[in-house]
């Protein structure tokens, strides 16, 4: 069975709307023989990463920057994984209120150190979510999903 890792720091009523429109989306009946697995991000380990087929991360944008805890994961798992989990899919999605471009940014130099593929482009939020804002995390979780089996079928 393949499987989809969901990393994130859930620090907000709009971070905690966006997490549970990525996992509606990941498991929907549409997708078929995916396990999604959820880890705090400053649960997550090395382990969860090389056992999993896609990841989805998902931040507050702090600051300009990814959240501390999601940093910490990034800071766990880089050298464990490194040589392992090239070309993993990964996406992201992320909420600002006011920008979330610095937050982007430094998750995909790090996802890009790891040579991990970005499936999909991000889902950024900044404010409050709308319907729209919903429905394009369902669809990262739907169609990361969908990578996560294509990837594990080989």
């Amino acid at each position: 069975m393949a499987r989809l890792l969901i990393v994130h720091h859930t620090a907000s009523p709009s971070t905690q709307a966006m997490l549970e429109s990525v996992l509606e989306g990941a498991r929907t009946d549409e997708v078929e023989g995916v396990e999604v697995v959820t880890r705090a991000a400053l649960a997550a380990t090395a382990v969860d990463v090389l056992a999993a087929d896609a990841v989805i991360l998902g931040t507050p944008a702090n600051i300009g920057y990814m959240s501390g805890a999601l940093k910490h994961f990034f800071d766990v798992v880089y050298y464990p994984c490194l040589s392992e989990t090239a070309g993993l899919p990964y996406a992201l999605y992320v909420h600002g209120n006011n920008d979330t471009a610095g937050a982007v940014r430094a998750v995909e130099s790090i996802a890009g150190g790891l040579s991990w593929q970005r499936h999909r482009p991000p889902v950024t939020v900044v404010g409050d979510l709308d319907r729209a804002d919903r429905e394009a995390c369902w669809e990262l979780g739907a169609v990361t999903a969908l990578a996560a089996a294509e990837r594990a079928r080989g």
